[in-house]
């Protein structure tokens, strides 16, 4: 397998991207919008430049990098000659299945089609193609380029001879691909999103603020980053949307979202996205500033 086509030139589809062009394969990277793909080799080039300047990648292996991309805004073109495909569009159900109609149409009967939808059913995806058995989830974590997981979806009717080669691809890739079943939020959100919701929740009951909800979480539980300031980098309409799957999957009101984050979605406060979430994010600024409105004085 060396042609790899990546539909949507975002932050997930461009990490993707530059994770197989750098690992030798060859890419079709494949957006509507030609500024987008721009954007994107841009966004590559300046994630190869950090590795350069941290002496983890040669000159020559930056170059041969953005050589292995080419860009299309078509997508028959894009994807005509590749053996698998990676969906990383925006994670909208009506979208994804338009594009995997398209994908069943204009693919060779033999290649191989991935989504990294982070809760959207692979069932549900593979259900309007004519190759339900070479339809899978690939979920990379954000940054692509970073980190090491790659959970790895079984659709309901996912021939174990793809499931065994896509392993093998993200082992190809320097990554630990985990195998799961397509249940609601799979793995990693089915665990994430209630624990990112329980916190918001903490908040919005007045149990603690921002800053110490996020720190009992770093330094209690070693996470990298507190679940609030997580729910921001993810952006709050994507927690709300997948809190939302699982709540409508499993009829469970455990995972119902909290008001606050229904309210802050609907305002536009996103996270990092927007500028503002539970914290406020200005452009330059590495500090991590509370928002404002959750702001308060702790009196001992």
């Amino acid at each position: 397998m060396q042609q790899i086509a990546v539909i949507g030139a975002g932050t997930m589809g461009n990490g993707i991207a530059h994770v197989f062009a750098q690992n030798g394969f060859k890419v079709n990277l494949i957006d509507v919008s030609a500024p987008a793909l721009e954007r994107a080799l841009q966004t590559i080039e300046k994630n190869l430049d950090r590795q350069l300047a941290k002496a983890s990648i040669t000159e020559d292996v930056k170059h041969q990098t953005l050589q292995h991309i080419t860009t299309f805004t078509d997508l028959p073109a894009g994807v005509k000659t590749a053996e698998l495909v990676v969906e990383a569009a925006t994670e909208n159900i009506d979208l994804k299945l338009k594009i995997f109609r398209e994908l069943d149409t204009h693919t060779s009967p033999d290649a191989i089609l991935a989504t990294n939808t982070s809760s959207i059913s692979i069932t549900r995806i593979a259900a309007v193609t004519q190759r339900a058995n070479k339809v899978i989830g690939m979920h990379f974590m954000n940054p692509v380029p970073v980190m090491k997981l790659v959970e790895i979806i079984n659709g309901y009717a996912t021939e174990q001879a793809v499931t065994a080669a896509i392993v093998t691809l993200s082992e190809q890739l320097g990554k630990v691909p985990c195998v799961v079943n397509d249940y609601p939020g799979f793995i990693a959100n089915r665990i994430l999103m209630p624990m990112i919701n329980e916190a918001i929740y903490s908040l919005y009951e007045g149990v603690a603020g921002v800053n110490e909800i996020d720190t009992v979480m770093k330094l209690g539980m070693a996470h990298p980053m507190g679940p609030l300031q997580l729910a921001d980098f993810i952006g709050l309409d994507v927690c709300l949307s997948i809190l939302r799957v699982l709540h409508d999957g499993f009829g469970n009101p455990k995972y119902a979202p909290c008001p606050l984050l229904v309210n802050m979605v609907t305002a536009g406060y996103l996270g990092v996205k927007s500028g503002e979430g539970f914290y406020k994010y200005e452009k330059g600024s590495k500090d991590l500033v509370v928002s404002e409105r959750f702001a308060r004085e702790v009196n001992i």
